[in-house]
């Protein structure tokens, strides 16, 4: 009986606390509590502007949405939109590139140009260009590392099957080395990519993850017993390697599916790849989670703010492969607006947010930092209050 009572061992608390910070009901829930502590005048670092400073950036947002999409069609913020860049429809080149395959390949090459295409999405630095040759247009940034990207997968850069170009699989992104990368975003002494070996990097490393995970299904299909292996679904007989195979397509049988379980599929399958380094203390990856002292929580999980913001946007960007696929998603409004510099330097610079010393903002901040942790928090907060106003 004694032995019923005993604390969870430190596996399942490390497991329940990775659970806890998953889940986008964390990162909203303690984000406004560091917003209330902040408006109740408890934040060493800022101070929130009256809601009529609010209501003017609600005001400023709208009046640019209203010019950049008259019609009031407002399309997801996904790495779809960079794909069309320069008003060129690039999905209808890809579209006849894999007009060939059946919906569902179509739809597994659609998710795995977006997951590589979102992974090499990193600053580029102010010097760097790619001009693309069909068109002429010369991109920068993230759409300049989106139309690479995306000329780099039709190209068949990520598959090891020549036959297959337009997928990415293990073996495909174990072979990508800094040289072929380079190469593929057009990279000189005259046109250098900021963090060009960190990108190759991960690329492997991503194919690393995939080929861990195979063989860990493989060795476990090995213990079952003959007559249930038989009964294995083709896709696990096949083991596939493919990206795609990570991100949940069974769908229901109403062709739904909500976000939270792609979101939790994304975070569950590309968070070892990342270079984060918080962990708990069996190695659990915890990915883009940061201490804050004044944040609260159960067990493992007390001073830990989540934001996952890299898988957010991920999820937010295989939106439309499965819609295209006939799929609905739900739940949408269960993520979080993204805790990154451009929403949170919209709120700084409409006073919304307003540093208690100005001469925080003149020095430079590592990202574990409380002040960028709780800026970030402020941020995802904020956008909740922002958003109906905009609307």
């Amino acid at each position: 009986m004694s032995g019923m009572l005993d604390a969870p061992s430190a596996d399942l608390a490390s497991a329940i606390t990775a659970r806890v910070l998953r889940d986008p009901a964390t990162i909203r829930a303690r984000a406004h509590a560091l917003l209330a502590r902040a408006r109740a005048g408890g934040s060493e670092y800022f101070v929130i502007s009256p809601d009529a400073v609010l209501d003017d950036a609600a005001q400023q947002v709208a009046t640019v949405t209203r010019k950049r999409y008259p019609d009031g069609r407002i399309p997801y913020h996904s790495r779809w939109r960079h794909f069309e860049a320069g008003g060129v429809d690039r999905r209808s080149h890809l579209d006849a590139k894999i007009a060939d395959l059946d919906p569902a390949e179509r739809t597994r090459a659609q998710i795995e140009l977006t997951i590589v295409s979102v992974l090499l999405d990193a600053g580029a630095g102010a010097d760097w260009s790619y001009l693309e040759s069909t068109t002429g247009q010369r991109f920068t940034r993230s759409e300049g590392l989106g139309v690479a990207s995306f000329h780099a997968f039709v190209g068949g850069m990520f598959s090891s099957d020549p036959m297959r170009p337009c997928q990415a699989d293990a073996a495909g992104l174990q072979a990508i080395t800094t040289d072929r990368l380079a190469d593929a975003f057009q990279v000189s002494t005259d046109n250098p990519l900021v963090g060009l070996e960190g990108r190759a990097a991960l690329l492997r490393r991503l194919g690393d993850v995939r080929t861990a995970i195979s063989e860990s299904v493989r060795e476990t299909e090995a213990q079952l017993p003959a007559a249930l292996r038989s009964k294995r679904p083709r896709c696990i007989d096949r083991l596939d390697t493919r990206l795609a195979d990570l991100i949940p397509i069974a769908i229901a049988a109403d062709r739904t599916i909500s976000i939270t379980q792609i979101f939790s599929r994304v975070l569950g399958a590309y968070s070892h790849a990342w270079l984060v380094p918080n962990r708990l203390t069996d190695g659990t990856p915890l990915g883009d989670c940061w201490h804050h002292s004044a944040v609260r929580g159960e067990g493992l999980s007390d001073g830990w703010m989540p934001f996952h913001k890299l898988s957010q946007w991920l999820t937010y960007s295989l939106l439309e492969p499965f819609e295209w696929a006939g799929v609905t998603v739900t739940g949408l409004d269960a993520l979080t607006g993204l805790p990154e510099y451009r929403n949170g330097g919209l709120l700084l610079d409409a006073g919304v947010i307003v540093p208690k010393d100005s001469t925080l903002l003149d020095r430079t901040w590592q990202v574990g930092e409380e002040f960028i942790v709780e800026w970030r928090a402020l941020t995802v907060a904020l956008l909740d209050e922002l958003a109906p106003r905009v609307r």
